[in-house]
């Protein structure tokens, strides 16, 4: 097969080629959506899952740190937080393994991995803590700037949640790594934010930039999408045909 349907051939670049989904997987077929609910992709996979089960044993080491900060909200009685760390529990999907169609000889399956670590930026307590509590649903790693108010909020978390979150001093420098932004603020700041981002070598960060106050965090683009196809064939033969018949 010479090319690809970008969200439908499982082959080609994460990364690298051979690696993951062509120019995106299906998660990518979103940002052609002017508007969506914002349970959209979680529809479309639980269509999937009535059909072949999902296999999700990774997620509940992935959330600890999400219910370490759900719980320290019902502490300090942050019902607002509470409720939206509960939202984006139910729609993350990272650490979740799902079986695709294939030919018999072939095992076919579609992985949604957190990203490794997430820029975090926010001027106010009430926006660092949505991004915190969405990046934690996940299952990635925050990273904040070096600041007043990052460190003090910091302090006040939960062991579980700050072995979460690291510091920069000057996150602009090339050996400072994450793979996706998070930026709430005015959108002559964010301009200037992405052509910061856009300058970095190495491979294209994904920004989401909000308003102050939005809750609206597209959790998918905090993912890898990744599939792989074994040849059970060669790898020793397919077990499962001898119940056949």
């Amino acid at each position: 097969m010479v090319g690809a349907v970008v969200g439908v051939q499982p082959f080609g670049g994460e990364g690298l080629s051979g690696t993951g989904p062509k120019a995106g997987g299906p998660l990518y077929l979103y940002r052609l959506l002017a508007n969506r609910p914002d349970d959209a992709v979680l529809r479309t996979l639980n269509r999937q899952d009535d059909e072949r089960p999902l296999e999700a044993t990774a997620r509940p080491q992935l959330l600890k740190a999400h219910q370490a900060l759900e719980q320290w909200a019902v502490a300090e009685k942050q019902s607002e937080l509470v409720t939206l760390a509960q939202r984006y529990a139910e729609l993350g999907q990272g650490g979740t393994l799902r079986p695709l169609p294939g030919p018999t000889g072939e095992r076919n399956t579609y992985a949604l991995l957190p990203r490794e670590r997430v820029l975090c930026l926010a001027d106010n307590e009430a926006d660092a803590l949505t991004q915190l509590a969405a990046v934690l649903a996940v299952g990635s790693s925050v990273l904040w700037p070096e600041a007043e108010l990052q460190r003090a909020l910091y302090r006040r978390l939960p062991v579980a949640v700050q072995a979460s979150i690291s510091f920069s001093k000057d996150w602009q420098q090339d050996k400072v790594e994450f793979d996706a932004a998070i930026y709430h603020g005015d959108a002559d700041q964010l301009r200037t934010l992405c052509e910061q981002i856009a300058q970095r070598s190495g491979a294209i960060v994904s920004v989401q930039g909000f308003a102050h106050g939005e809750t609206n965090i597209l959790l998918e683009r905090l993912l890898i999408e990744r599939s792989l196809s074994v040849n059970t064939a060669a790898a020793g033969g397919n077990a499962s045909l001898m119940t056949i018949g």
